[in-house]
């Protein structure tokens, strides 16, 4: 039987949320040349799929944080599913802006938190991990307790786990990149030539490929 890491793995590859292109690397937005391109976006446009992710957060929410008073979602690609998870177990939902709003209130977080609340937060992907910690400090700052993040995907960079244990942030993940990886050798997405390529750009994700042919995304 199969992991969760490992269907969730299954899921993304199936749909295109994760692409792997290990000879024509992506550019992300920080400048970074990557083998792998995440879009959890896309698996809200499948009922199945959102179902699955929304019903294995429940779980573990129930598992590991029952003392839950509310949840919250990383804008914006977190906000969908946090509410999903939300609503499946009546608690009430707000999402965390990447930055206030330039009008009105300047909200940095969307919705009504209290203070003292017990808070999970919702991700769908943790890369640096950078955006995800702003969320956390926000929700502290509100004077709440974060009582761990889920996400849907994370790289597992070395530094990004390094910046959650600082932080005190107990990360769980749907899947990660080893899955990834073995799932897409299982299924012959790739082969054991570009597994190592793969495996490499993890270990220096800032300096890998900075030479190479690129799609800019």
């Amino acid at each position: 039987m199969k992991t969760v890491q490992k269907l969730t793995a299954e899921k993304l590859l199936k749909v295109k949320a994760i692409k792997l292109q290990p000879s024509n690397p992506f550019t992300w937005a920080s400048g970074w040349k990557s083998p792998i391109y995440c879009d959890n976006r896309k698996l809200m446009s499948y009922p199945s799929i959102r179902n699955f992710i929304k019903v294995e957060f429940a779980r573990i929410i129930l598992e590991k944080y029952p003392q839950t008073d509310a949840i919250a979602g990383v804008a914006t690609g977190a906000i969908a599913p946090g509410a999903l998870v939300a609503d499946l177990l009546d608690l009430p939902f707000v999402y965390i802006r990447s930055t206030p709003k330039d009008h009105g209130l300047e909200n940095l977080i969307e919705g009504d938190l209290k203070p003292k609340q017990k808070v999970v937060v919702i991700e769908d992907l943790v890369s640096t991990g950078g955006s995800s910690l702003k969320a956390v400090e926000a929700i502290r700052s509100n004077g709440s307790d974060v009582l761990g993040m889920l996400a849907i995907f994370t790289y597992g960079f070395t530094h990004s786990i390094q910046n959650m244990h600082e932080a005190r942030v107990d990360l769980t993940a749907l899947s990660n990149y080893d899955a990834i990886l073995d799932e897409a050798l299982a299924t012959d997405y790739i082969d054991e030539s570009e597994l190592k390529t793969l495996q490499d750009w993890r270990k220096n994700p800032e300096t890998w490929g900075q030479s190479g042919k690129n799609i800019k995304i």
